[in-house]
């Protein structure tokens, strides 16, 4: 089944309103859907890269609008609705323990979230359920998602089509490293 989503995200590229499909696809992403806007955001840079930038602004404006109705769900729906979206994606477990600590990190889960291949949808949901503050809520996922579909955006303005295999194989993984890497500098001057 996931295939056949993603392949149909890769088709919908070339569609006339793409761009509507992209603002689509980056709302529901972040509240249920397991296809990350990139799929989409990466073939229609590369054949227009002089909209790069009005490209990741919709992924962007779309995805904080969607990660507002994970925290809705998460809010005010979560028995109905984002109970079993979580279990589904195999994070039911270790909700309980997750829910006691996760304020006290403040706006740092959305922003992995937002920047990491991680689900950002559970992140959406777990930030309503908990009760994150939602000025933090936003002003953090405007900052992790804008990060995330601009530096996108500015590889593939940058370098076209050679950057692609990178941005879909190892991008995720530099997000992943910069943000631990910030995490052990934020950890040694606090503790060291």
């Amino acid at each position: 089944m996931l295939h056949s989503l993603y392949r149909w995200t890769m088709s919908m590229a070339d569609h006339p309103r793409a761009l509507w499909v992209l603002a689509a696809i980056s709302f529901i992403e972040a509240s249920v859907f397991p296809i990350p806007p990139d799929v989409l955001m990466i073939p229609m840079i590369l054949a227009a890269p002089r909209r790069a930038w009005l490209i990741a602004s919709v992924a962007l404006v779309s995805s904080v609008a969607g990660g507002l109705l994970g925290y809705l769900i998460g809010a005010q729906f979560y028995e109905q609705i984002g109970r079993p979206i979580l279990e589904t994606m195999g994070k039911a477990d270790a909700m309980a323990e997750f829910n006691t600590r996760f304020n006290d990190f403040g706006f740092w889960p959305v922003l992995i979230a937002g920047v990491t291949p991680f689900p950002f949808k559970v992140i959406t949901i777990m930030s309503g359920w908990t009760g994150l503050p939602l000025s933090v809520f936003i002003v953090t996922s405007i900052l992790a998602r804008g990060l995330r579909f601009f530096v996108v955006a500015a590889l593939l303005w940058k370098y076209g089509a050679p950057i692609r295999d990178f941005i879909e194989k190892r991008l995720g993984l530099m997000f992943t490293l910069f943000v631990v890497i910030l995490l052990g500098g934020f950890y040694l001057v606090k503790f060291l």
